[in-house]
């Protein structure tokens, strides 16, 4: 059988997917033993400084786990995410439902969803420094600010995502506009809101793992910055794959949870 690597939107079996990924992990750990290979540092084409041997990095898991208390910093770390941005979810999802049922009111929050969603995010670490010092208010904060306006935006746009048939169809059979807000609009775009926050909450992992970096006592981020400033190279590389993995997980249970929620939905 000829195999088409490149035939148009052909999905790959469960095996190919498979095969795939375990070939690209097998290539990149060659490359990290031939990166760092050589008993002697001088030898080798990264130092131990840099990019420390996949030996080097095993040995350290132990120590990570139990004298640095990885799953204590994680675990805080996920817990300022998660109230971050569920205060965001909380506000910005009624909101962006009610900039995309009624545009005129959303040409009001206009402006603030174009700054929101251009401002670097970097640029709101120092000024929720500014405004909250450097304690757990600052964290869940800058969190919120992060992903509000997307949130607002991704929910107003599903709100206006829902076919107009649907709509012009309940209103002739004599709904309300209530009824219609509440048993068509909401209902029809919450598998797309639902869909855009757990993407968001993806990428707030890495939000969160900034603010964490500026005098803080615990957390991912703190620690990553504790490794770093102490030349541990280890630990670093060894924090990102426990975080990428920790992200990974949720998102997971949230993809199961979407799919329970929205069993008519495909979801993505």
């Amino acid at each position: 059988m000829k195999l088409n690597l490149f035939k148009l939107r052909e999905e790959p079996s469960l095996a190919w997917r498979i095969g795939a990924g375990a070939a690209t992990l097998l290539a990149l750990l060659l490359l990290w033993y031939f990166l760092t290979r050589g008993a002697d540092y001088e030898d080798r084409i990264y130092g131990p400084m840099v990019l420390p041997s996949v030996g080097e990095t095993v040995e350290k898991i132990k120590p990570l786990w139990f004298e640095a208390e990885l799953s204590r910093n994680l675990m805080a770390s996920l817990l300022r995410l998660m109230t971050g941005f569920g205060l965001a979810a909380a506000i910005g999802v009624p909101l962006g439902v009610v900039c995309g049922t009624w545009p005129r009111v959303h040409s009001f929050f206009m402006p603030i969803s174009i700054f929101g969603r251009n401002v670097p995010v970097s640029a709101l670490v120092p000024l929720t420094l500014v405004w909250f010092h450097t304690g757990e208010e600052q964290k869940i904060i800058f969190i919120f600010i992060a992903c509000v306006m997307f949130i607002v935006y991704d929910s107003a746009q599903a709100i206006a995502g829902v076919h107009e048939r649907y709509v012009q169809t309940a209103l002739t059979l004599g709904a309300s506009a209530r009824q219609t807000f509440f048993k068509v609009l909401v209902p029809l775009a919450m598998p797309d809101i639902y869909a855009s926050l757990r993407l968001l909450f993806g990428l707030a992992f890495g939000y969160i793992i900034l603010a964490e970096q500026i005098d803080t006592e615990y957390g991912a981020g703190h620690l990553i910055d504790v490794s770093r400033r102490r030349s541990n190279m280890e630990y670093v590389y060894l924090i990102l794959f426990a975080i990428t993995l920790c992200a990974y997980t949720v998102d997971r249970i949230l993809f199961a949870i979407q799919r329970w929620l929205f069993p008519h939905k495909e979801a993505e």
